[in-house]
Protein backbone atom coordinates (compact mmCIF):
# COMPACT_ATOMS: atom_id res chain seq x y z
CA UNK A 1 0.00 0.00 0.00
CA UNK A 2 1.12 3.46 -0.48
CA UNK A 3 1.17 6.28 1.83
CA UNK A 4 0.13 9.55 0.76
CA UNK A 5 2.98 12.26 2.78
CA UNK A 6 0.62 14.52 4.88
CA UNK A 7 1.23 18.27 3.56
CA UNK A 8 2.62 20.68 5.91
CA UNK A 9 0.60 24.49 6.08
CA UNK A 10 2.97 26.04 3.64
CA UNK A 11 2.44 23.63 1.03
CA UNK A 12 -1.33 23.92 0.94
CA UNK A 13 -1.02 27.57 1.05
CA UNK A 14 1.13 27.40 -2.13
CA UNK A 15 -1.50 24.96 -4.00
CA UNK A 16 -4.09 27.18 -2.37
CA UNK A 17 -1.96 29.88 -4.41
CA UNK A 18 -1.42 27.45 -7.81
CA UNK A 19 -5.44 26.72 -8.12
CA UNK A 20 -6.24 30.56 -7.34
CA UNK A 21 -4.00 31.65 -10.14
CA UNK A 22 -4.50 29.10 -12.37
CA UNK A 23 -8.57 30.01 -12.28
CA UNK A 24 -7.79 33.37 -13.08
CA UNK A 25 -5.63 32.47 -16.39
CA UNK A 26 -8.77 30.61 -17.26
CA UNK A 27 -11.11 33.77 -16.77
CA UNK A 28 -8.36 35.85 -18.61
CA UNK A 29 -8.58 33.61 -21.91
CA UNK A 30 -12.15 33.49 -21.60
CA UNK A 31 -12.30 37.57 -21.54
CA UNK A 32 -10.00 37.34 -24.28
CA UNK A 33 -11.84 34.83 -26.64
CA UNK A 34 -15.16 36.50 -26.38
CA UNK A 35 -13.30 40.14 -27.39
CA UNK A 36 -12.35 38.56 -30.06
CA UNK A 37 -15.45 36.86 -31.35
CA UNK A 38 -17.62 40.75 -30.57
CA UNK A 39 -14.84 42.42 -32.87
CA UNK A 40 -15.04 39.47 -35.28
CA UNK A 41 -18.93 39.34 -35.73
CA UNK A 42 -17.91 43.22 -37.20
CA UNK A 43 -15.78 42.32 -39.73
CA UNK A 44 -13.07 43.59 -37.28
CA UNK A 45 -9.75 40.50 -36.81
CA UNK A 46 -6.47 40.52 -34.79
CA UNK A 47 -3.65 38.32 -35.21
CA UNK A 48 -3.53 35.50 -32.54
CA UNK A 49 -2.16 36.03 -29.70
CA UNK A 50 -2.61 38.25 -26.12
CA UNK A 51 0.01 40.87 -26.49
CA UNK A 52 -0.82 41.39 -30.45
CA UNK A 53 -4.47 42.00 -29.08
CA UNK A 54 -3.32 44.27 -26.19
CA UNK A 55 -1.47 46.22 -28.62
CA UNK A 56 -3.92 46.44 -31.63
CA UNK A 57 -6.81 47.33 -29.29
CA UNK A 58 -6.53 50.90 -28.86
CA UNK A 59 -6.31 51.83 -32.62
CA UNK A 60 -9.43 49.22 -32.92
CA UNK A 61 -11.05 51.77 -30.38
CA UNK A 62 -9.90 54.85 -31.96
CA UNK A 63 -11.01 53.90 -35.33
CA UNK A 64 -14.37 55.78 -36.03
CA UNK A 65 -15.38 54.17 -39.01
CA UNK A 66 -14.68 50.12 -38.46
CA UNK A 67 -18.81 49.33 -37.71
CA UNK A 68 -18.59 49.65 -34.02
CA UNK A 69 -21.32 51.48 -32.10
CA UNK A 70 -20.56 53.81 -29.50
CA UNK A 71 -22.16 51.27 -26.85
CA UNK A 72 -19.84 48.53 -28.40
CA UNK A 73 -16.94 50.63 -27.91
CA UNK A 74 -17.52 51.01 -24.10
CA UNK A 75 -18.34 47.88 -23.63
CA UNK A 76 -15.08 46.57 -24.98
CA UNK A 77 -13.45 49.33 -22.79
CA UNK A 78 -14.80 48.08 -20.11
CA UNK A 79 -13.66 44.29 -21.21
CA UNK A 80 -10.17 45.54 -20.85
CA UNK A 81 -10.21 47.17 -18.11
CA UNK A 82 -11.01 44.04 -16.41
CA UNK A 83 -8.29 42.09 -18.60
CA UNK A 84 -5.82 45.11 -17.05
CA UNK A 85 -7.41 44.46 -13.66
CA UNK A 86 -7.12 40.36 -13.96
CA UNK A 87 -3.58 41.16 -15.54
CA UNK A 88 -2.17 42.47 -11.84
CA UNK A 89 -4.02 39.65 -9.75
CA UNK A 90 -1.67 37.70 -11.66
CA UNK A 91 1.55 39.41 -11.14
CA UNK A 92 0.69 39.50 -8.12
CA UNK A 93 1.08 35.70 -7.50
CA UNK A 94 3.62 35.23 -9.60
CA UNK A 95 5.37 37.73 -7.64
CA UNK A 96 4.66 35.84 -4.55
CA UNK A 97 5.96 32.50 -5.84
CA UNK A 98 9.04 34.05 -7.11
CA UNK A 99 9.66 35.62 -3.63
CA UNK A 100 8.99 31.95 -2.07
CA UNK A 101 11.58 30.87 -4.67
CA UNK A 102 14.28 33.20 -3.89
CA UNK A 103 13.79 31.92 0.10
CA UNK A 104 13.51 28.43 -0.13
CA UNK A 105 16.64 26.51 -0.83
CA UNK A 106 14.83 23.27 -2.65
CA UNK A 107 12.82 25.41 -4.80
CA UNK A 108 16.62 27.43 -6.34
CA UNK A 109 17.71 24.20 -7.03
CA UNK A 110 14.60 22.97 -9.22
CA UNK A 111 14.98 26.62 -11.13
CA UNK A 112 18.35 25.72 -12.28
CA UNK A 113 17.21 22.55 -14.59
CA UNK A 114 16.22 23.52 -18.06
CA UNK A 115 12.48 23.60 -18.34
CA UNK A 116 11.14 24.28 -14.86
CA UNK A 117 10.57 27.92 -13.75
CA UNK A 118 8.99 28.93 -10.71
CA UNK A 119 5.58 28.01 -11.29
CA UNK A 120 6.98 24.18 -11.74
CA UNK A 121 9.09 24.41 -9.02
CA UNK A 122 6.87 26.31 -6.43
CA UNK A 123 4.26 23.29 -7.59
CA UNK A 124 6.51 20.38 -7.23
CA UNK A 125 7.10 21.28 -3.66
CA UNK A 126 3.91 22.10 -2.95
CA UNK A 127 2.81 18.48 -4.19
CA UNK A 128 5.38 16.15 -3.39
CA UNK A 129 7.54 18.27 -0.81
CA UNK A 130 11.19 16.18 -0.51
CA UNK A 131 9.65 13.42 -2.67
CA UNK A 132 11.11 11.09 -0.62
CA UNK A 133 7.65 9.03 -0.83
CA UNK A 134 8.61 7.76 -4.57
CA UNK A 135 10.93 5.14 -4.16
CA UNK A 136 12.60 6.41 -7.71
CA UNK A 137 12.13 8.90 -10.65
CA UNK A 138 10.43 6.82 -12.56
CA UNK A 139 7.46 6.29 -9.52
CA UNK A 140 7.70 10.41 -10.05
CA UNK A 141 6.79 10.68 -13.69
CA UNK A 142 4.13 7.51 -13.36
CA UNK A 143 2.18 9.76 -10.79
CA UNK A 144 2.16 12.17 -13.08
CA UNK A 145 0.97 10.36 -16.15
CA UNK A 146 3.85 10.95 -18.09
CA UNK A 147 4.98 7.15 -18.48
CA UNK A 148 3.81 5.00 -21.54
CA UNK A 149 0.39 2.93 -20.99
CA UNK A 150 0.96 -0.84 -21.61
CA UNK A 151 -0.99 -3.73 -23.78
CA UNK A 152 0.51 -7.18 -23.28
CA UNK A 153 -0.38 -10.06 -25.09
CA UNK A 154 1.03 -13.41 -25.12
CA UNK A 155 4.27 -12.03 -22.91
CA UNK A 156 4.97 -9.53 -25.28
CA UNK A 157 4.46 -5.87 -24.19
CA UNK A 158 3.20 -2.89 -25.93
CA UNK A 159 3.84 0.53 -25.58
CA UNK A 160 0.96 2.81 -25.53
CA UNK A 161 -0.04 6.47 -25.38
CA UNK A 162 1.13 7.94 -21.85
CA UNK A 163 -0.98 7.22 -19.38
CA UNK A 164 -1.87 11.03 -18.30
CA UNK A 165 -2.88 9.78 -14.71
CA UNK A 166 -2.24 11.92 -11.82
CA UNK A 167 -1.50 15.21 -11.45
CA UNK A 168 -2.63 17.08 -14.72
CA UNK A 169 -1.57 20.53 -13.87
CA UNK A 170 1.79 19.80 -13.10
CA UNK A 171 2.09 17.47 -16.13
CA UNK A 172 1.25 20.33 -18.04
CA UNK A 173 3.62 22.77 -16.36
CA UNK A 174 6.21 20.09 -17.53
CA UNK A 175 5.01 19.76 -20.95
CA UNK A 176 5.18 23.26 -21.21
CA UNK A 177 8.53 23.38 -19.82
CA UNK A 178 9.82 21.11 -22.01
CA UNK A 179 8.68 22.74 -25.26
CA UNK A 180 10.33 25.64 -24.32
CA UNK A 181 13.59 24.22 -23.19
CA UNK A 182 13.82 21.62 -26.23
CA UNK A 183 15.54 24.01 -29.07
CA UNK A 184 18.35 24.65 -26.22
CA UNK A 185 18.86 21.88 -24.72
CA UNK A 186 19.20 19.75 -28.21
CA UNK A 187 22.24 22.32 -29.45
CA UNK A 188 24.35 21.63 -26.45
CA UNK A 189 27.25 18.95 -26.56
CA UNK A 190 25.42 17.34 -22.90
CA UNK A 191 24.64 13.88 -22.73
CA UNK A 192 20.84 15.14 -22.44
CA UNK A 193 21.50 16.58 -25.40
CA UNK A 194 22.98 14.55 -27.46
CA UNK A 195 20.28 11.90 -25.93
CA UNK A 196 17.72 14.19 -27.36
CA UNK A 197 19.24 15.02 -30.85
CA UNK A 198 19.20 11.47 -31.01
CA UNK A 199 15.44 11.24 -30.71
CA UNK A 200 14.56 14.17 -32.80
CA UNK A 201 15.83 12.01 -35.51
CA UNK A 202 13.64 9.61 -35.33
CA UNK A 203 10.61 10.22 -33.47
CA UNK A 204 7.74 13.15 -34.09
CA UNK A 205 8.64 16.31 -32.09
CA UNK A 206 5.85 16.31 -29.66
CA UNK A 207 6.91 12.56 -28.80
CA UNK A 208 10.64 14.21 -28.07
CA UNK A 209 8.91 17.15 -25.51
CA UNK A 210 6.90 14.33 -23.84
CA UNK A 211 10.21 12.59 -23.82
CA UNK A 212 11.68 15.08 -22.42
CA UNK A 213 9.11 16.56 -19.48
CA UNK A 214 9.27 12.39 -18.49
CA UNK A 215 13.26 12.86 -17.99
CA UNK A 216 12.66 16.21 -16.45
CA UNK A 217 10.37 15.21 -13.44
CA UNK A 218 13.11 11.84 -13.30
CA UNK A 219 15.88 15.23 -12.70
CA UNK A 220 13.44 16.53 -10.03
CA UNK A 221 13.20 13.79 -8.50
CA UNK A 222 16.81 13.72 -7.69
CA UNK A 223 17.31 17.18 -7.28
CA UNK A 224 14.78 17.04 -4.28
CA UNK A 225 15.06 13.29 -2.80
CA UNK A 226 19.02 13.24 -2.82
CA UNK A 227 19.35 16.88 -1.90
CA UNK A 228 21.67 17.66 -4.86
CA UNK A 229 22.40 19.95 -7.56
CA UNK A 230 21.58 19.71 -11.61
CA UNK A 231 24.86 20.03 -13.34
CA UNK A 232 24.94 19.97 -17.01
CA UNK A 233 27.72 17.79 -17.60
CA UNK A 234 29.62 19.27 -21.20
CA UNK A 235 30.78 16.37 -23.12
CA UNK A 236 34.49 16.13 -24.98
CA UNK A 237 34.40 15.74 -28.74
CA UNK A 238 36.33 12.92 -30.03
Amino acid sequence: MRYVEVKSEAQLEVQSLHRVRERLVAERTALINQLRSLMLERGITVPQGRCKLERHLPEILSNERNGLTPRLRRLIEDMRKEWRSIDRRIKGFNDELSQRVRTEDAAKRLTRIPGIGVLTATALIAAVGNAQTFTCGRDLAAWLGLVPRQATTGGKPKLLRISKRGNGYLRMLLIHGARTALPGLAKKDTPLGRWLKDLLARAHRNVVIVALANKLARIAWAVLARDRQYVAVQVGGS
